[in-house]
């Protein structure tokens, strides 16, 4: 099987003009990095890859998934998971809750929350199952954001800029987590930043998008 994301020959344009092209396969653990500012079309690309492209956005070209052509397959289908910069939490859910909110349908009661503790202990939250995730600082909800991602077995990961509202200290710590357990899964990931430092701590490949295009 030919695994990893494989962007083939995509080419987006607004209004006719064109935003960006790319035509790269990205293997397992492997990290294509997209970089520019604002209004680039990064995003768009990534929702090209989800299958949720805005209306008045054409997009060309092949989204290929572990062998499996997904241009066209419903966004549930895909099987791609996707860190955005806000963490997205359900503020009234707990956050075992919130994590048992990422699983894939079905097992036991007792085996969902057997992987409900594994994940919170991975990411040293462990005990933090009842906890209100409205009361987490901001580098635990980014910690529980991505197990909540993982419990739901994606194939690929995308990061729109997710560590951009963090600060320092936490931003190069979460980065590292988000990595670290990226290879460790051996997914693919395809990012979008304007930050040279995160494409830095990605390695792997960076496309420079400027504003001209």
């Amino acid at each position: 099987m030919d695994e990893g994301l494989d962007l083939r020959d995509v080419c987006i344009e607004k209004d006719g003009a064109i935003l960006l092209e790319v035509n790269h396969r990205i293997g397992p653990g492997e990290v294509l990095t997209i970089m520019g500012p604002s209004g680039v079309g990064k995003s768009t690309l990534l929702s090209f890859v989800t299958g949720t492209l805005a209306q008045g956005f054409d997009a060309m070209g092949a989204v290929w998934l572990d062998g499996h052509d997904i241009t066209h397959a419903p966004p549930h289908q895909r099987r791609v998971g996707i860190l955005f910069q806000d963490d997205l939490l359900f503020p009234h859910l707990s956050v075992g809750a919130n994590l048992a909110f990422g699983l894939r349908p079905g097992g036991s009661r007792a085996e969902r929350l057997t992987k409900v503790e594994a994940a919170l202990e991975e990411v040293g939250l462990a005990g933090y199952a009842s906890r209100d995730s409205a009361t987490l600082s901001g580098g635990q909800k980014a910690r529980v954001a991505l197990m909540r991602m993982l419990l739901s077995e994606p194939c690929a990961l995308l990061l729109d800029e997710p560590f951009s509202r963090l600060d320092a200290a936490r931003r190069a710590q979460i980065r590292d987590m988000v990595f670290d357990r990226a290879r460790a899964r051996a997914l693919p990931v395809l990012m979008v930043t304007h930050d040279a430092e995160d494409a830095r701590a990605a390695g792997g490949t960076v496309i420079t998008l400027s504003e001209s295009r």
